[in-house]
């Protein structure tokens, strides 16, 4: 990598970002369209000082992660209006001085989801009522599809549900509702709650497509049990790549080397 004075510098603000695959991921974009850019992790606390440096050092485009996707928002000179409508930023584009705010979680969720199944007119039940499951939603939604919220936190999910213009339930509620897809946009499945999964064995059979965003592990219980099941299953490598693909794309409007960034992500989880 050969870093100059006219190197467009771009990177990942949050905290921590140590553990981010997204560096790797956007270094080998750069590198396969033969572009002067590089991607570098920014640990963030000062959500204010970071967006002044953006300005003050011409950074090009930002990755936005936990916990700073909502705090960036009155820091921003423009905001897309999908990204308004879902309340969280993921990406920024910075172009003379200004900053404008968007959202490309739920491109990468309906992508990733397009890959297997046609969204329109289809109903998804979305598992969870925080950031990810409302950036899922409204992608859905955006896709004429017909989200259902199921979580346990009431006033979260009625909130989400209102939001959206549909339906909430409770999680004991599950067993009960029917779908043409389920996505999980809850941690569970990851880490300490690695042998978990909110849909039962039994349960997991009625869905045609089963979606978890959770990447580490590749395959969760859900997906492990959803396969068994003989659902088609998707899982969150594909929507990691396909929102990253999606802010590379905002920042360079260049097309994005899809298989060479999948590359890296199959890499490093080991799989082909």
């Amino acid at each position: 990598m050969n870093i100059k004075g006219t190197t467009l510098v771009h990177g990942i603000m949050g905290n921590p970002v140590s553990h981010s695959m997204s560096p790797a991921m956007h270094n080998r974009a750069f590198q396969e369209c033969g572009l002067d850019g590089v991607y570098v992790p920014f640990p963030v606390e000062d959500v204010a000082g970071a967006m002044a440096g953006f300005r003050a050092l011409s950074i090009r485009g930002v990755s936005v992660t936990i916990p700073h996707k909502k705090t960036v928002i009155p820091y921003l000179d423009m905001l897309d209006p999908v990204a308004e409508k879902i309340g969280a930023v993921n990406t920024l584009v910075c172009e003379d001085g200004r900053i404008k705010g968007y959202n490309t979680d739920w491109i990468g969720s309906n992508r990733a989801l397009e890959t297997q199944m046609s969204l329109s007119g289809k109903n998804v039940i979305v598992l969870g009522g925080g950031g990810s499951a409302r950036a899922i939603g409204f992608g859905l939604v955006e896709a004429g599809a017909s989200p259902m919220i199921v979580c346990r936190d009431e006033e979260q999910g009625t909130e989400l549900g209102c939001s959206l213009d549909c339906p909430w339930y409770p999680l004991t509620d599950l067993d009960g509702l029917q779908a043409d897809c389920l996505v999980n946009a809850t941690s569970v499945g990851m880490g300490e709650l690695a042998d978990l999964s909110l849909v039962s064995r039994d349960k997991v059979a009625d869905f045609g497509v089963v979606m978890d965003i959770v990447y580490a592990p590749l395959e969760t219980k859900l997906l492990r049990e959803a396969r068994a099941a003989g659902c088609t299953t998707i899982d969150g490598l594909q929507m990691l790549l396909l929102q990253g693909v999606a802010q590379f794309e905002l920042w360079t409007g260049q097309t994005a080397p899809v298989e060479s960034m999948r590359q890296v992500l199959s890499a490093h989880f080991g799989v082909r």
